[in-house]
Parts: C-alpha cells; sequence; structure tokens
C-alpha cells in the first residue's frame, strides 16, 4: 500500500469512526448507556487508527503528520479514560484532555494549510482547511461539555450533553468531508 492509499483509507475509518462517536454521543432512548459507551469507544478506537494511517503515510517529521500524530494520541487518552479502572472524575479528565489534544492536532494541521501557498489545488487546500476547522470546533465543544460536566456534578447534564452531542457532529462532518475523494 502506498502513503497515498494510507492516507485515504486512514480518512475513512477516521471518518467512520467519528460518525460512530457521534451517533454514541446522541440522546437516543432506545439505546442502553452501555450500548452507546461501546460505541463511543468502538469509535474513538476507529478514529485513533485512521488517525494513525494518515500519519503513517505522511512525509516524516512534517507538521501534518506531527497533527495527525497528536490527534490519534488523543483519542488513545480517551480510550484509557474509558476501558482502565480509574474514578469517574479521572475518566472525564482524561476524556476532556484527549479531546483538546484531538483539537489541538487539527489545529496544526490547520495552521499548516493557512502556511501553504495556493497552487492547482487550491479547493483542496480549502477543503482542508474546512474539514480542520470544524474538527477543531467540535472536539473542543466536546471538551467544553465535559469540562461543564466535571465541574457542575450536581446540575442537570443537558447543557453539558448538549454540548457533546453538537461537538461529536461538527467533528464528525469535519472528518467525513476531509474523506471525501477530491481531484
Amino acid at each position: 500500500m502506498d502513503n497515498q492509499q494510507k492516507q485515504q483509507i486512514g480518512g475513512v475509518i477516521q471518518a467512520i469512526g467519528t460518525v460512530i462517536s457521534a451517533i454514541a454521543n446522541t440522546p437516543i432512548s432506545v439505546l442502553s448507556d452501555q450500548f452507546q459507551e461501546d460505541l463511543d469507544l468502538i469509535g474513538n478506537v476507529l478514529q485513533a487508527t485512521g488517525n494513525g494511517l494518515i500519519a503513517d503515510g505522511q512525509i516524516p517529521f512534517s507538521l501534518k503528520r506531527i497533527g495527525n500524530e497528536v490527534q490519534a494520541i488523543g483519542n488513545t487518552t480517551v480510550i484509557a479514560g474509558m476501558v482502565l479502572p480509574l474514578e469517574d472524575d479521572t475518566s472525564q479528565v482524561l476524556n476532556i484532555k484527549g479531546n483538546l489534544l484531538q483539537a489541538f492536532g487539527a489545529g496544526v494541521v490547520l495552521g499548516v494549510e493557512f502556511e501553504n501557498e495556493l497552487g492547482d489545488s487550491a479547493s483542496n487546500q480549502g477543503i482542508t482547511i474546512i474539514s480542520n476547522l470544524l474538527q477543531v470546533a467540535g472536539n473542543s465543544l466536546q471538551a467544553l461539555g465535559g469540562k461543564y460536566e466535571l465541574d457542575h456534578p450536581n446540575e442537570d447534564k443537558s447543557y453539558s450533553e448538549s454540548l457533546i452531542f453538537a461537538g461529536s457532529w461538527i467533528q464528525a462532518v469535519g472528518a467525513v468531508i476531509s474523506a471525501l475523494p477530491r481531484q
């Protein structure tokens, strides 16, 4: 498999993972809490795998590669918070930090795109900017929702859940846009 194929396959896997996580963070009363947690875990594993493949297909030591590696580390941090036997607050902190790492990683990729000169692929560059901007915003909203929930444990969770829900779907839209084939 060549580097371009790794990046394309990684982008599709990442997009599938973000959509699965977004479904898991959608308040659907017919799904059990355990099923939604399992979906979120699967989604984050797919996101980490996808980001890892994208990074592996990029030029070593490029900022884009580092950004995708940081996103994979962010997903791994979220996964650790889900599977390790930790106190609820510690798991929540790992989830918040994992989402912030994902936002930071997407921000690094976004910054590289702003630095690049516009060339023949100006539309591709615009798509990359929009998709990473959406992922930065989505992950940031998820982290904000988690932080609000952590800071207000005795309050109604509808506000924090709505931030996490919106952030999950915004991130998913960004990942899907990123995975779309381009010319």
